[in-house]
């Protein structure tokens, strides 16, 4: 069965604004967060989804609700809007809430990384998961391991959803590192991925359930758009 993922990225929060890192914390819209939402939304208003899906975070959920309240207004039949911890963004434990920039140093710095993309560069993108749980004093952030664990759960969870007809379109509303890791696993090539994807940007993945998963399964067809 193939399936249309439209991956979206919530609209901007407080902590994005202040560039703080917002894992398994939460923080509300802001207005220029609430319009990324709309602007979303008229993007994909054309679209019936299948199936709707988000973490349990208020930012994914309001997000969520916005495009899909325009959809519904578009004529479209509107579907049920699953939330799951699985769809959590990356867990930076001690390093919730704090200056990205000043994070990633303490992650990286040690082995003359000191930001985000340094490290990918030099040590790759398991690295940024790895080094930041060893900074962390308590370890509670996710190891790359422990990350995959947890997001690899999503493909069956939508896959087993009652009632998905080939090339149903899917809508989920997702996070910026995640975005990434999801974009680094299965498009490593012919992607800008520099740039974190925009607050309320909208990536689109083929899904072939047939195939093994890092086999063909996920095939990215645009990307933060």
């Amino acid at each position: 069965m193939h399936l249309h993922w439209y991956v979206v990225r919530h609209g901007q929060t407080r902590f994005n604004r202040y560039n703080r890192l917002q894992g398994w914390s939460d923080s509300p819209l802001t207005k220029q967060g609430i319009a990324d939402a709309m602007k979303a939304a008229h993007k994909l208003d054309h679209l019936q989804f299948a199936a709707a899906f988000c973490s349990d975070t208020g930012r994914a959920t309001r997000t969520a609700e916005r495009i899909l309240d325009v959809n519904e207004q578009a004529g479209h039949t509107r579907p049920s809007l699953v939330r799951d911890l699985h769809f959590r963004e990356q867990f930076y434990g001690y390093f919730e809430g704090q200056d990205m920039a000043m994070s990633w140093y303490a992650a990286g710095a040690p082995y003359g990384a000191p930001t985000f993309n340094d490290i990918v560069e030099k040590y790759g993108a398991a690295a940024t998961k790895d080094f930041l749980k060893e900074a962390d004093p308590f370890h509670d952030a996710e190891s790359n391991d422990e990350y995959w664990a947890r997001i690899e759960g999503i493909f069956p969870l939508i896959e087993h959803t009652p009632g998905l007809n080939d090339g149903d379109n899917i809508l989920m509303i997702s996070h910026g590192n995640t975005l990434l890791s999801l974009m680094r696993r299965f498009a490593p090539t012919g992607f800008d991925l520099s740039q974190r994807p925009a607050n309320g940007s909208v990536t689109v993945f083929d899904i072939d359930t047939d195939k093994p998963l890092d086999e063909g399964h996920v095939v990215v067809t645009s990307y933060n758009q």
